[in-house]
């Protein structure tokens, strides 16, 4: 699905990667923790093809994308759905057609629009919201809407960068609830993050880079050690309980 083998990106004054090599498969939910500064974000724009490695190889979906002629650029963003934490949503628009817009720049028929778009309203729970503006809606309304607009084109891998950073607590664990259920619809999740609490909680995969380097990749809370939460984890929040996967 991504995978990094040994790759290395530098800045005129900082490394932004240090030799990584990293393995996300198919179906996994892994976070992104460190430091500011510390790289993610330079991973982040690495498998968008925003910026290039230096050495080493990177491959997405199979295909190998260090040399990938620009002309193919946007198939391979095409197969990517991204959330900010900032929403970024065109405030002009409303709800359904902030959510249309990202399968109308890809040409997608009328019919195709008509179809998809309730659905996935439908599925982050705004179908009510349909017709509201974006200063219509709560802060996490409005990210339920950026992540409709993320999957609507039913990407294989969903980026979602610091998501919960602007929601009070309550939200960001509904958030979090419904990526769960995208991630068990079959969708990979890469998710940047310093929220702490949401790592232990969530008991995913969680990858630590630090001065460029991945200096811990496994299952389990964000901090390790003497360092980590005196709780045990019990694979239930917010009301729900996680499958057996976790």
């Amino acid at each position: 699905m991504i995978v990094f083998e040994n790759v290395t990106k530098a800045y005129r004054t900082n490394v932004g990667l240090d030799n990584v090599s990293v393995k996300i498969d198919k179906g996994d939910f892994v976070f992104l923790v460190g430091p500011s500064g510390a790289g993610k974000s330079t991973f982040i724009k690495l498998i968008l093809k925003e910026i290039d490695a230096d050495s080493g190889s990177i491959k997405v979906n199979g295909t190998e994308i260090t040399d990938l002629p620009n002309r193919k650029i946007p198939k391979l963003r095409r197969s990517m759905g991204i959330v900010f934490q900032d929403f970024r949503l065109l405030p002009k628009m409303t709800v359904y057609e902030n959510v249309a817009f990202a399968m109308e720049i890809i040409h997608m028929s009328s019919r195709a629009i008509r179809r998809q778009v309730p659905q996935v309203l439908s599925l982050v729970g705004i179908s009510n919201k349909a017709n509201k503006y974006p200063d219509e809606l709560s802060a996490g309304e409005q990210q339920r809407v950026a992540i409709a607009r993320a999957i609507v084109n039913n990407p294989t891998v969903l980026i979602a960068d610091e998501p919960t950073g602007n929601l009070d607590p309550d939200t960001a664990w509904e958030i979090m609830r419904l990526l769960e259920q995208i991630n068990l619809r079959g969708t990979t999740i890469v998710m940047v993050t310093h929220a702490k609490d949401i790592v232990d909680k969530m008991g995913k995969r969680v990858i630590v880079i630090e001065k460029g380097k991945v200096v811990r990749d496994d299952v389990g809370a964000y901090l390790t050690g003497e360092d980590a939460p005196k709780h045990k984890h019990t694979g239930m929040y917010m009301g729900g309980v996680f499958g057996s996967h976790v």
